[in-house]
């Protein structure tokens, strides 16, 4: 059996849902670039879903969401990504690293305690960041996500976390 869910229903529906539970959050749907939307957290999940998915362009430009944090001065405490991650609109060449990590880096200067996420719904075995202490990539999608961002953004994803979870199984 196939689906007729496109990775931007997903990302759409997990925008909408981070936008009901936290009143605070801002939806920067992309695709080449930052799209305008007005959403309202009072509506459905359903309901800033579909306005998110009606603004599908075909392309994945992953700086441009941290592009534009930066050029309008926002120091966010986590960034959540949900995409396919294949960026090739801003691809850089010689291994100098990925735009999207760029643009993280100048968020990170003023907000040295911002975190982020990408969520890479179709696993392709590429990621604009590498995994460290700031930032965590997730491969593939269920409702176990949401549990793993909440703990990354309240730093139980550390080295000295998983060695207390491992060491509370017994052999």
């Amino acid at each position: 059996a196939t689906s007729k869910v496109r990775h931007v229903d997903v990302a759409a529906l997990v925008a909408a849902s981070f936008m009901r539970v936290n009143r605070g959050a801002q939806v920067l749907p992309f695709d080449f670039e930052v799209r305008d939307v007005r959403l309202e957290p009072r509506d459905t999940i359903l309901t800033n879903a579909e306005k998110l998915a009606a603004l599908a362009g075909g392309g994945t430009n992953c700086s441009a969401p941290l592009a534009w944090l930066n050029d309008h001065k926002r120091a966010p405490d986590l960034v959540v990504f949900v995409s396919d991650n294949q960026s090739w609109v801003d691809a850089r060449a010689g291994g100098q690293g990925t735009a999207m990590l760029a643009e993280w880096e100048k968020v990170k200067r003023r907000n040295p305690k911002a975190k982020l996420v990408a969520i890479d719904i179709a696993p392709y075995g590429t990621t604009q960041a590498q995994t460290r202490a700031d930032v965590l990539n997730i491969g593939g999608f269920s409702d176990a996500v949401f549990d793993r961002i909440a703990a990354f953004a309240a730093g139980e994803t550390g080295a000295e976390h998983w060695v207390a979870e491992i060491e509370k199984v017994s052999v």
